[in-house]
């Protein structure tokens, strides 16, 4: 059964055009191509990125969060209770009247105890404003860091840079995809800066999925663009991404510092850097490229020219979504500040 699935996957006729075969993706003549079995590669280089962020949180985030004035504060932590703990997990957060006084007699403690227990575990659950500021450290570092890299790449047709591209790239978004359930889950706050909430429409569960999802996507789209040698779009597309992102990363950092000045110029700056490159660049350049240049060099579309293209016209989707509510946040902060 695998052996049938795994030629099923590489059929020809999804992958390349007519009088194409995998024989002429054979390293000869001083050529080199990408080889799929390259990818296992990316989840090793997840785990150094791992070990890199967490170095990179803990001994370069904390002591830059500190000189911006971000303290540390300490959360009391509540008196060890299984049975409160059990109806914390299992069945509410945010138990009713009624149910606190059926814990309290079941505890045989008092109802302000009990609420006090549920609202100092509820806080356990809220990330601190310094923990939020090492993630968003953690992002601009990268984000920064693949968009100087990619700058460079694509001047280099070389294939070795384009593979350390892809390896940091996927294994990047595999460490993302591991780390989901510590990361800090996006709720919406009423006091925070509204410009920096734009994935705050969703509830955590929603969120947790769709971020699931987006990697999953990520990974798939950028593995399959280097396992079918579409190398030069594949740079060009993660490029496009990566430099706008560290803006708004720069954007939450300050906004934690409560530097609004600061925060509001990075934010848009973001936003300008997000139109030119995602409204713009790539439906203009990039996909224009990816859906008109193919049909003009053969009459015969392969599968994997409606399979890659439908992926980045959703992306494009995406990118639309997004830019209008980036444009109702910029009009709101212009004209109600």
């Amino acid at each position: 059964i695998l052996k049938t699935l795994n030629s099923w996957f590489w059929w020809e006729n999804i992958w390349m055009p007519i009088n194409c075969t995998w024989a002429d993706f054979v390293d000869r003549d001083g050529l080199v191509f990408p080889k799929p079995q390259q990818l296992y590669a990316t989840i090793p280089y997840a785990f150094v990125l791992l070990f890199i962020r967490f170095f990179s949180e803990r001994y370069v985030a904390i002591p830059l969060a500190k000189a911006l004035g971000i303290k540390n504060v300490r959360r009391v932590k509540p008196q060890p209770n299984p049975v409160l703990e059990s109806y914390f997990r299992e069945c509410s957060r945010h138990p009713t009247q009624s149910e606190i006084q059926g814990l309290a007699k079941k505890c045989n403690c008092t109802v302000r105890l009990v609420e006090k227990w549920f609202r100092r575990r509820r806080n356990l659950e809220i990330p601190t404003v310094l923990r939020k500021f090492q993630e968003a450290f953690w992002r601009f570092s990268f984000y920064l860091t693949s968009s100087i890299v990619g700058f460079i790449f694509l001047y280099d047709t070389v294939l070795p840079s384009q593979y350390w591209y892809y390896m940091m790239e996927i294994g990047f978004y595999w460490s993302l995809l591991f780390t989901l359930g510590i990361d800090n889950k996006r709720k919406a706050n009423p006091r925070g800066c509204a410009h920096l909430a734009l994935p705050l429409f969703l509830s955590p569960s929603q969120d947790f999925l769709a971020h699931v999802v987006h990697h999953l996507a990520a990974i798939g789209l950028m593995s399959g663009s280097w396992c079918g040698n579409y190398v030069r779009v594949g740079t060009l597309v993660m490029f496009v991404h990566d430099t706008a992102d560290f803006w708004l990363e720069a954007a939450k950092m300050f906004n934690y510092a409560h530097w609004e000045k600061t925060c509001n110029t990075l934010f848009i700056i973001f936003s300008i850097a997000f139109f030119i490159t995602r409204i713009i660049l790539f439906p203009f350049w990039i996909l224009r490229a990816t859906l008109y240049l193919p049909t003009y060099y053969s009459t015969t579309p392969v599968i994997a020219y409606f399979l890659f293209n439908g992926q980045l016209l959703i992306l494009q989707g995406l990118h639309l979504y997004w830019g209008s509510l980036i444009f109702k946040i910029l009009k709101r902060f212009i004209f109600l500040k």
